[in-house]
């Protein structure tokens, strides 16, 4: 039976661009930012050191902008700002309940966040405040799952905690096939030899590295981000 003592110390929670954007995926989706705040905030209440790494998939993505004849990198960097824009968000909505919170962005925009330095970052954590990473790793081609891992391993987080839409990994994607299967838990190297699609090869490979668990959940059902903490058996863990 739990003791309400969470399971973690440290975490690091990876939330999608897309999240933000409710059923619709893109735009931003009021309510959704603060049903995440509430979450967050629930957690950090348990006394768990939060950092989270946001995507900006609601706003643009690296991979299609290419499509239509932007470069690369330069898609890359658009996909970057658009991160800072829902860090600079979901900070606000947590700000309004009393909490405290940091931006910290790989790229320098010091009008509105901290450059990221990861002694700093640490440091905040240390004080009790919540900590945003936005910008991505700061380079082009890199994805926000692999900056998560990055993150992760910097700041020494006991997991990474994978927020999506649906409630675990599967051997198939749920959306489409009705009869996929769910995986309560899976090894590293099962995962990247079925070529699951959940994270990219890049950030589990940083994983198997340094041995970090990574749990995915999903972030839409009510206090689910606590039960993770808590031990509970929520959604599917990824580990070594």
């Amino acid at each position: 039976m739990n003791d309400g003592k969470p399971k973690y110390k440290r975490i690091l929670l990876k939330l999608s661009g897309e999240i933000f954007g409710g059923e619709n995926k893109f735009g931003f989706e009021p309510d959704v930012f603060k049903q995440i705040a509430s979450q967050i905030i629930e957690a950090y209440d348990l006394g768990v050191q939060i950092s989270v790494v946001v995507g900006g998939g609601n706003i643009i993505r690296g991979v299609i902008a290419e499509k239509i004849g932007i470069d690369r990198a330069t898609a890359d960097y658009m996909g970057m700002l658009a991160t800072v824009i829902n860090a600079l968000l979901l900070q606000e909505v947590i700000e309004q309940n009393k909490y405290a919170c940091r931006v910290m962005s790989a790229v320098h925009i010091p009008a509105v966040c901290e450059p990221y330095i990861r002694r700093r970052a640490i440091r905040h954590l240390e004080k009790g405040r919540i900590v945003i990473f936005a910008g991505g790793t700061g380079n082009p081609y890199f994805s926000t799952d692999t900056c998560a891992t990055l993150r992760a391993s910097e700041i020494k987080a006991d997991v990474i905690l994978k927020a999506t839409k649906v409630d675990g990994i599967y051997d198939s994607d749920p959306m489409i096939n009705k009869s996929a299967t769910k995986f309560d838990s899976i090894s590293y190297s099962d995962f990247l030899r079925l070529q699951l699609k959940v994270m990219d090869a890049t950030a589990v490979a940083l994983c198997i590295e340094r041995k970090i668990p990574i749990i995915v959940f999903n972030v839409y059902e009510k206090d689910n981000l606590k039960k993770v903490l808590l031990g509970e058996k929520v959604g599917t863990l990824l580990h070594p």
